[in-house]
């Protein structure tokens, strides 16, 4: 072997040396900036409410709910009655993005098929106190939410309904474990796990080591007691809906699942209303009445 070509292969050797150093240090500084930045990656609040009820001839009152022990604040929420009194009531508990104005159709809808609402902002969203919201937040925040509903309004959990969009249907799955006693639990566009979710977008990390925030509402289908009613829209871009047919599989407690032909993340209600709004309307009459038969299936 001749020095030149000794040389050169040393040369070569040294350069694939330094690419496999400088990959593997990109890879764990990229894991470690996945890990650090999480909560950045998952919540998009937004402190902006741009609407109200009131814009679309609605009339509500805004309401403030008390939260937290350590560093108390209050949540920012609205309360829309309905004009008969002796419809239920549903907690709508909105997802990762926004604040409530940005689920306000839904809203509206909701309470113009008769139910009266509590549609509440996390901390750091819109008006509500505390900073940067976190999974175990989220959750004391729901909790504080249902407390309001059913001590200071006095609403009759028989007939209080929880409702969760997408990363909140998982906060609204740890709510209802939290509360059986709730009349029953919607969940429309909503994922298994965020550790799931990420694997498409980060499929080259260890996410299920990574992520702290897991929001796993399908570790918790098994232990779910209450009647559960999954809406998805089968053109969702963002969450699959094939997830929620994992959820309403693992649920064990009495289920029923709609999917909405495309209907995507945000518009399933609208795409397809009529379908949409028969799913809710028989699922609460139903709960309230106290039929649990599960296993119905609406696809259409």
């Amino acid at each position: 072997m001749s020095t030149t070509t000794a040389v050169e292969r040393w040369y070569s050797l040294r350069i694939v040396s330094i690419l496999l150093v400088l990959l593997i240090v990109g890879y764990v500084g990229a894991s470690a900036y996945l890990w650090i930045e999480q909560r950045e990656l998952i919540f998009f609040p937004s402190r902006d409410i741009r609407e109200t009820p009131a814009n679309l001839g609605l009339q509500y009152e805004e309401i403030w709910v008390p939260v937290g022990t350590r560093d108390p604040t209050w949540l920012y929420g609205w309360w829309l009655e309905s004009a008969n009194a002796a419809t239920a009531t549903i907690l709508y508990l909105h997802g990762n993005d926004l604040n409530i104005a940005g689920n306000l159709d839904r809203i509206a809808l909701l309470n113009r098929l008769g139910f009266t609402l509590l549609a509440v902002d996390y901390r750091g969203y819109g008006k509500s106190g505390g900073e940067f919201p976190s999974e175990i937040q989220m959750y004391e925040d729901a909790d504080a939410a249902w407390n309001y509903l059913i001590k200071e309004r006095r609403v009759d959990s028989k007939h209080a309904f929880i409702y969760g969009h997408s990363l909140g249907g998982a906060v609204a799955v740890e709510l209802a474990l939290r509360h059986p006693e709730t009349a029953g639990l919607i969940v429309e566009s909503t994922f298994t796990s965020i550790p799931e979710m990420a694997k498409t977008l980060y499929w080259m990390f260890p996410t299920d080591w990574l992520l702290n925030q897991r929001f796993d509402a399908l570790a918790k289908m098994p232990m779910l007691r209450v009647p559960t009613l999954f809406i998805h829209g089968t053109a969702d871009e963002e969450v699959p809906y094939t997830m929620s047919e994992q959820l309403f599989s693992a649920a064990t407690g009495p289920k029923w699942l709609t999917l909405i032909p495309g209907g995507g993340h945000e518009d399933s209600a609208s795409v397809g209303e009529t379908l949409y709004n028969r799913a809710v309307l028989d699922f609460t009459q139903n709960s309230a009445m106290g039929n649990r038969n599960n296993g119905i299936r609406v696809t259409q």
